[in-house]
């Protein structure tokens, strides 16, 4: 099983504001679209929440949401209550990669249980007072490959990179 990582955040490492999204660029949209398509997406319930309603769940992924609410149901996804349940239902996937979507605390964890083999990194070139932040990481740990840059133009507010990190191991 591999599994991957994909976050967009600003300057100060900020990915999101009162449950939602502090940008919208197109093209960072499209390449989430693109890199977890035909994938496994796990993300956390207040994530999958602030999806909105006609994109969930993601099309063409299969939607996998945490949540500590036992009671908790979303068609067409599956439920677990940890990410290590989930992660140990997939276990034996050898042609999916298992993404972790977010939001902040499925990062924490994730990047705690050092499980992650990849990350998908947009590094947004502004700051947007976020109050949910990604996690801090060693940076010698990885393997850095910048994968494309984004200008501003009348489509994107702010410019952007888009990187690739791959565990050392």
């Amino acid at each position: 099983m591999k599994v991957a990582l994909i976050v967009a955040m600003d300057h100060d490492r900020g990915i999101g504001k009162n449950n939602d999204l502090m940008w919208r660029l197109p093209n960072d949209m499209r390449f989430f679209k693109n890199i977890t398509k035909e994938q496994i997406v796990i993300m956390g319930r207040k994530n999958y929440d602030s999806i909105p309603d006609k994109y969930r769940p993601l099309e063409d992924r299969l939607n996998v949401i945490l949540t500590r609410n036992k009671s908790f149901s979303a068609e067409n996804c599956e439920i677990f209550h940890s990410l290590e349940e989930a992660l140990e239902r997939f276990k034996n996937e050898t042609d999916r990669t298992v993404f972790i979507i977010g939001g902040g605390q499925i990062y924490q964890q994730a990047m705690s249980g050092d499980i992650i083999d990849e990350m998908y990194i947009t590094h947004i070139n502004h700051s947007y007072g976020a109050d949910t932040f990604f996690p801090k990481f060693n940076l010698m740990e990885w393997r850095v490959e910048t994968l494309f840059e984004q200008e501003i133009n009348e489509k994107h507010s702010e410019s952007f990179t888009a990187m690739k990190y791959v565990k050392v191991r």
